[in-house]
């Protein structure tokens, strides 16, 4: 029986842990711990209690990494991802280009560097940000 709770206070332990690192992994570690705990209630001897939890553990990191879960998320480029930066998407109106394809904009109440996006035309007109870097707003044409 103290083996018992020896192996549920490490799961419990571990759970904390869990708590602080923000993935499952170690969530999936207590549950074969905890697999060794009822083993060990159930009178299993110490090997036998060690390999249930290794192959508990084993198995639902396993299944937790083909889970959705599990995958990992493709890293976006910050500068160019609507969701991190609210700028992309916005419009914007640029009345005179320079001749290397740069410009200055009034955005947002303030004066912003403005660079056309390749293959696009230095026309006057309404353009859409496409990514920001820095102080530069990299813009497209409007689609008509």
């Amino acid at each position: 029986m103290e083996q018992a709770w020896l192996w549920f206070g490490v799961a419990g332990l571990i759970v904390v842990l869990e708590l602080a690192s923000g993935t499952f992994y170690l969530l999936m570690v207590a549950l074969g711990l905890a697999a060794g705990g009822i083993a060990a209630l159930l009178r299993a001897d110490a090997p036998l209690q060690w390999v249930v939890a290794a192959v508990v553990a084993g198995v639902a990191v396993w299944l937790l990494r083909r889970s959705r879960f599990g995958r990992r998320r493709i890293k976006v480029d910050a500068s160019a991802d609507p969701n991190t930066n609210l700028d992309i998407g916005q419009r914007l109106h640029v009345d005179v280009w320079r001749a290397d394809g740069q410009a200055r904009a009034m955005y947002r109440g303030a004066e912003w560097d403005v660079e056309l996006m390749p293959g696009e035309v230095p026309d006057a007109g309404w353009f859409v940000i496409r990514e920001v870097r820095g102080s530069r707003l990299y813009v497209a044409h409007v689609a008509a």
